[in-house]
This record gives structure tokens, sequence and C-alpha cells, in this order.
């Protein structure tokens, strides 16, 4: 056996060795990584690769499979892994801060990376990391009524935990007042159209308010995020079954136990929502339609079941009815 095949078994052993965290993307936590940073010594997916080639001052990568690996190479990632350089670099990742994961947007997997490789905020004798302070800038917020972005004035206030933003550059009063504690930020680069895309969700008069903002850097605000658990088109019917199935939009926060539904993915207002106690509650969700139902265009349906009502629902195909599933069931469980 040539020192080829020889070094690209032993890196496949060692991506499968117990202890070493290696089955997993070192950075989004991926499964099965079929890539490498050897100058920091980690496995990493497709995706993170494509971050830690924009930093080659930092970070080298190679293929597990099908680049050449000498034996120096090979022998400083046996040393390294990913849980070691894990412990190094991510020392003091603070409680607050949002560790993306492999399905979120490629934003918050570069950010995450440049913190810690480049700009080494987590390790054990780096500076403390505070909370931002007061700050002051500029957006581009998307219209209540309409799809135009227009540039707006937003004001965090750290110490009095509140968000403002106003429609007037030098404007003294604030077209909305956000308290931090009940306010989320998540990353929606697809569904806005721009790579720093964010949407900002708070409660106002007892219903949810979106703002879609977005800015030309992609530097975080990492302790307003947390992620939507899933989000996508089903269609609905209405609270007696027999109404036609419209299509909607739909965002599950399991933080909150609601299911939001709105008629387009960037209505400033949801049009309804479904909270989600649990079983012992009399809350529900199965697979298919109940009998004598049909869907519209889409066939896979499941059911909410309420206290209250039945929620039916469709989704467009087989794999989305799981996933919907899967993440209401772990709400509800």
């Amino acid at each position: 056996m040539g020192d080829r095949e020889r070094n690209k078994k032993r890196l496949l052993e060692l991506l499968r060795a117990p202890d070493t965290g290696n089955a997993h993307c070192a950075d989004c936590g991926a499964a099965d990584p079929d890539w490498a940073s050897y100058k920091l010594g980690i496995f990493i997916c497709l995706n993170c690769c494509g971050v830690h080639r924009n930093f080659p001052d930092i970070s080298r990568v190679k293929s597990v499979r099908l680049d050449f690996w000498d034996d120096s190479i090979v022998e400083f990632m046996i040393h390294n892994g990913n849980l070691r350089v894990k412990a190094k670099f991510e020392a003091r990742v603070p409680a607050f801060y949002y560790i993306p994961q492999a399905n979120d947007c490629l934003v918050l997997k570069e950010q995450w990376i440049r913190a810690k490789y480049e700009r080494r905020e987590f390790m054990a004798d780096g500076e403390t990391i505070s909370l931002p302070g007061n700050r002051e800038g500029f957006l581009w917020k998307r219209g209540r009524d309409n799809s135009q972005f227009l540039r707006r004035r937003f004001v965090l206030l750290a110490r009095e935990g509140l968000l403002k933003y106003f429609t007037k550059e030098q404007g003294k009063s604030p077209k909305a007042v956000i308290s931090i504690k009940d306010l989320n930020a998540t990353f929606q680069t697809e569904k806005i159209g721009h790579p720093h895309g964010l949407q900002i969700t708070y409660r106002r008069e007892g219903h949810t308010r979106n703002l879609f903002v977005y800015h030309e850097s992609g530097k975080l605000v990492p302790f307003l995020t947390r992620n939507y658990l899933k989000q996508g088109f089903m269609e609905k019917t209405g609270p007696k079954q027999k109404e036609p199935f419209k299509k909607r939009w739909f965002a599950l926060d399991c933080h909150e136990r609601r299911l939001l539904y709105y008629k387009n993915p960037l209505d400033a207002f949801e049009q309804g929502q479904v909270f989600l106690g649990n079983k012992e509650q009399g809350y529900e969700a199965y697979e298919d339609l109940p009998k004598g139902i049909r869907g519209n265009r889409w066939k896979a349906g499941l059911t909410i079941v309420t206290p209250e009502r039945r929620f039916v629902l469709t989704c467009p195909n087989e794999k989305e009815q799981q996933e919907w599933l899967e993440s209401l069931r772990g709400v509800l469980s």
C-alpha cells in the first residue's frame, strides 16, 4: 500500500475514532465531514470548508478522500482533532451566543468561524466578551404595506434593554420602541433576498410584528438571535374543514410554543397562530388528513389537534411532511 492510500485510511479511521468529535463538522456540527483544515487540525463539512478557504492566513483545507496527505500532516491531525481544538478556541463562548447549526445560513457560519479563529474571541487567555453597549446606525427596512426597502435609523440602548427605530434620520420620536427581552432576530437571507437580511420579531398588542431589514455588513449581534425551528409553505383549511385549502407561510417558534402562519413570508403581522401545549394537555400532531378530507394541490397531509380545534394542513411533499411532524412533535413532547 502506497503512502497516499495508507494515509487516506488513517484519516478515515481518525474520522470514526471515539472521543474525538471528528464525526461531525467542528464548526456547524454537520455529520460525516469530508474536508479538513490541516492548519488548525479539524475536520469540517463542505459548506464550512468554503468559508475557511477565504482565510488562508488562519486555515488551509484539503479533501480527506481526494487530496494527498503526507505523514507529518496526518500526525498533526491525530495530535489535534475536533474536540481538542474546540476546547482551545471555544473555551469561553458566552451563554447568550448563538452557535450556528448545519442548516443555518452562510453569514452566520462565516461570522462564527471568523470570531473563533481569526478574532480569537473565545480563547481562555482572551479578553472577556461583554454585551455590546449602545449602538446607532442605519438599516434598510421593508415597508409594512409594500415591498420597498427604505433607510431607517436604529438605536440600541443596552443598559435600558431597548431597540428603537426612527422614520426620519434626525427624528426625536421613534416609530417603535422594542424591549430586547421580548425581541428575536434571525438571519433570513433567502426570504429577504439579501446575504445580510435579518427578521426582527416582537409582540405588539397581542400579535407578532415582523420587521425585515438588511445591512451591508454581516457582523453579528449574536445575543439577539434564536432561530425558528422550521419555516415553510403549507396549505390549510378553515375550522369547519370544508373551506378551500389556501397556501400560507408557517413559522414554528419552539421558544414561545407557537406555530405562526402568514399569507406571505414577508408580512408584517401573522394571520393567525396555534399555541402548542403538550400531550398531557390534549395536544397532538399526526400524519395524514381526517377521513373524507382532500387537499388542494398537495396531498401529504398532517393534522394538529388542540383542545379547541383541529388544524388540517398539507405539505408540498412527504419529505416536508415528515420534517414538520418531527419538529411539531419535538415541541409537543
